[in-house]
């Protein structure tokens, strides 16, 4: 998510993020730059082991699952993942958003102990993320900010018509299309299209029947007039408590959205979808950073996560997730503030699976919900080929 006037970021603290990497060649996928251009590979990865299904990976996690609590405790830790060392051994990788040796000193100092260096004979390796933030905010060649021509491609700016408060407006990314009966939806993220729960700055609350525009308002001066009605919100309450993904829908309207759901610089999408896997070559097309790729660099991560009850300004909240994707983020390279409700899918040429709705990270981490969970809670399918 993005806020303008200044455009300014929702800030998203992650507390816990849980998840094992067990491969040394895919661990690479954690330190390089992310690039934004890259060709297109011909077809996609072979399989691999390294998903929930593989039994290492599902005994790794009910280690991580059973030292979640203890590993949160220490001070600057806000989240953990099932990782590897440089090395290519089996890790527990602590995310902290303090450098080592100041989370070193605060754990001596608060808790009368260093973290632990193992687990359960399993390393410990603490990687600095600092703060997790939502991504509710240009592009390269193709414009993901400007307004479309109807009926509008998705992987563009947009959000709730009246997303102001307190002197600022919010806005992000139109991810994709889904199906629920006969009706076609617009899928994003809650912080994007439902987040003003209080009528607080603007004299609003987000309720069913509210238009979505396109751009988005942070692309419009924060002037409505300026953007297309495209959908009309349908409220789900995914947050503050009632699931375990940040998702909302907005039912399209006649001649506005392209049926077939087709996405900005991806095309169409397979109506199926896939599990994310451990070294997983990913893409995205979002407002602010366009089409980009990376790897999945970590699996069932447990986040915590600090929320507004409004675009600016209102009062705080924390929500936990379980079972999240991980996902490197170099330097802002995949994801950035504006490109939240984005979809990942896998980074084939030609109509990809989806894999995940981005909705949160840092500079150098990206996080998503994993699509089935998020296709389950709204009852619906993709739209694709």
């Amino acid at each position: 998510m993005n806020k303008s006037t200044g455009i300014l970021f929702k800030i998203i603290s992650l507390s816990v993020v849980t998840v094992f990497l067990v491969s040394a060649m895919l661990w690479m996928g954690c330190q390089r730059t992310v690039p934004t251009s890259a060709p297109e590979p011909e077809s996609a990865q072979p399989v691999t082991t390294l998903s929930k299904a593989n039994p290492l990976i599902q005994a790794v996690m009910r280690v991580q699952d059973l030292h979640t609590a203890e590993l949160m405790s220490y001070p600057d830790i806000i989240g953990t993942a099932t990782g590897l060392t440089p090395e290519g051994t089996p890790a527990i990788l602590v995310f902290s958003k303090s450098k080592l040796d100041i989370v070193t000193k605060k754990a001596e100092l608060e808790k009368g102990q260093p973290l632990p260096s193992s687990i359960e004979r399993i390393p410990v390796i603490v990687e600095y993320t600092g703060v997790i933030r939502p991504f509710k905010k240009p592009a390269p060649s193709t414009s993901h900010t400007g307004i479309q021509t109807p009926p509008i491609q998705l992987g563009t700016s947009g959000g709730w018509r009246y997303d102001l408060a307190n002197g600022y407006c919010c806005g992000g990314t139109l991810g994709s299309l889904i199906q629920i009966g006969g009706s076609k939806y617009i899928l994003s993220n809650y912080h994007v299209f439902e987040a003003d729960i209080v009528s607080g700055g603007n004299n609003k609350t987000a309720t069913t029947g509210d238009y979505i525009i396109q751009p988005g308002l942070i692309d419009v001066n924060c002037n409505a007039a300026n953007a297309q009605n495209v959908a009309t919100l349908v409220v789900k309450s995914s947050i503050p408590f009632n699931s375990n993904v940040d998702a909302a829908i907005a039912q399209i309207m006649p001649g506005m959205v392209q049926t077939d759901g087709s996405i900005l610089e991806i095309g169409t999408i397979s109506s199926s979808t896939v599990s994310a896997y451990i070294g997983q070559a990913v893409k995205k097309s979002g407002r602010t950073t366009g089409l980009t790729r990376s790897t999945v660099s970590a699996l069932n991560a447990t986040i915590s996560v600090a929320y507004e009850d409004e675009c600016a300004g209102g009062d705080a909240f924390t929500k936990t997730y379980t079972g999240q994707i991980v996902i490197a983020n170099k330097r802002s390279k995949f994801l950035a503030g504006g490109d939240s409700g984005s979809l990942m899918v896998e980074d084939v040429a030609t109509n990809p699976h989806a894999i995940g709705l981005l909705f949160a990270g840092s500079t150098s981490t990206a996080i998503a919900n994993p699509i089935d969970e998020v296709l389950d809670f709204m009852g619906a399918t993709m739209v694709g080929q």
